[in-house]
């Protein structure tokens, strides 16, 4: 299995994790603002590598990329946040915590090749 879809089988189950968390959170806590924020950003991140695909340039793939990396950071910010108001448990956390992490971890090496093969170019 290719590094593209990898990333966009990662990005999509942690979508469907995400979806599952923000009714996990209306129901048990009845929160709608925070769990819109991880929605909206959680989900973000595999419709931008999606996006990136059919890209119009090199630069717009690595733009795109770009974004759902800030995406992915912005669900590790919202999960460490719902950990300490104890909205979710630790096991929750960690979970997705290590979901989200890896897909950071995927996205910057997919961006830093992207960076790599343009300082090779004459």
């Amino acid at each position: 299995m290719s590094q593209k879809s990898i990333l966009k089988t990662k990005s999509f189950d942690f979508a469907v994790r995400i979806i599952n968390l923000y009714k996990y959170l209306k129901k048990r806590h009845g929160e709608y603002i925070k769990g819109q924020q991880i929605l909206k950003a959680g989900t973000s991140i595999g419709a931008l590598i999606r996006e990136a695909e059919f890209a119009e340039s090199r630069n717009d793939f690595k733009h795109k990329l770009n974004i759902g990396l800030n995406e992915a950071n912005e669900s590790v910010y919202w999960l460490q946040l719902l950990y300490a108001m104890q909205y979710i448990n630790k096991k929750m956390f960690e979970s997705m915590f290590q979901d989200a992490n890896e897909l950071l971890k995927m996205l910057v090496a997919s961006i830093k090749t992207l960076k790599n093969k343009n300082q090779l170019r004459p």
